[in-house]
């Protein structure tokens, strides 16, 4: 061996253990690193894969000189992943944004990597595990649902995407179910020019909604509030036929008669 290669490699053992040093703290001994495993990107991961576990930073520390020194190493893809999935599964605000960065990265870095599609996936989930309750703010919903159509477009024929669309679901199904009560709370308050274009909204971008009946209910109750009879009429009449067994079929059949003994007193001035 050159005497070059040797320096390169004394220089990364050193780096490493100035590195350690400060994460063991002034009170500990320093950890050290022989050259042949700073030299080795298996032998530095597997240390850091060990460290993590009881040490976070230091194991962190290990993982990132594979990424450092050898960075088109499948060690160093393993390494990030492992980084990633560490913040994740911290759990909390912070570390989900730090995974979600982490995730981004390996993506970028090595984008036809088999592990491309899971690192999608775990952005969508980092937004995903920290949605709020139905009726409070919902932007972590509408992120998660952002990542989530990125892994059905950019990996349609990955794992993931199933479940992804799942995900979808779920998500749309909450920001749908936000949207229809502000639509309902517009038209408790008469505020029906509001409430019908709210809802109007919510039929369009959310067709898969599984409370539509309300949706379509509120509809045709605002346009009959406007003075729009003949507009509320299909909407009281769709929830009818699609929705039998709802329990706003017997009011939507009262509007119906109502709107129709109406429109016969008109005919008959």
């Amino acid at each position: 061996m050159s005497s070059h290669p040797q320096r390169k490699i004394l220089g990364m053992a050193l780096s490493l253990i100035i590195a350690l040093s400060l994460v063991s703290g002034c009170k500990k001994t320093p950890v050290q690193i022989s050259p042949d495993i700073a030299a080795s990107d298996e032998a530095l991961y597997k240390h850091g894969e060990a460290a993590i576990k009881k040490d976070t930073e230091k194991g962190m520390l290990y993982l990132r000189q594979v990424i450092d020194s050898f960075p088109k190493s499948f060690y160093a893809q393993r390494a990030k992943l492992l980084i990633a999935d560490t913040y994740f599964k911290k759990g909390d605000e912070a570390n989900m944004i730090l995974a979600a960065a982490e995730y981004r990265e390996f993506i970028k870095s090595y984008p036809y990597s088999p592990s491309a599609a899971y690192c999608q996936y775990q952005i969508g989930m980092s937004f995903y595990k920290k949605i709020t309750k139905e009726g409070r703010d919902q932007t972590k919903t509408s992120q998660a649902l952002a990542e989530f159509k990125k892994v059905v477009a950019d990996f349609p024929a990955s794992d993931q995407a199933k479940d992804a669309q799942e995900k979808i679901k779920d998500c749309e199904e909450k920001l749908a179910s936000l949207e229809a009560g502000i639509g309902v709370q517009y038209a408790d308050m008469r505020a029906f020019k509001a409430a019908a274009n709210r809802l109007n909204d919510v039929m369009t971008t959310y067709p898969n909604y599984s409370h539509m009946d309300v949706v379509y209910y509120y509809i045709g109750y605002s346009y009959l509030r406007m003075n729009a009879a003949d507009r509320a009429v299909p909407y009281f009449t769709k929830l009818l036929s699609d929705y039998p067994k709802s329990k706003l079929v017997k009011k939507a059949t009262q509007r119906l008669k109502d709107i129709e003994a109406r429109q016969k007193a008109a005919k008959t001035k």
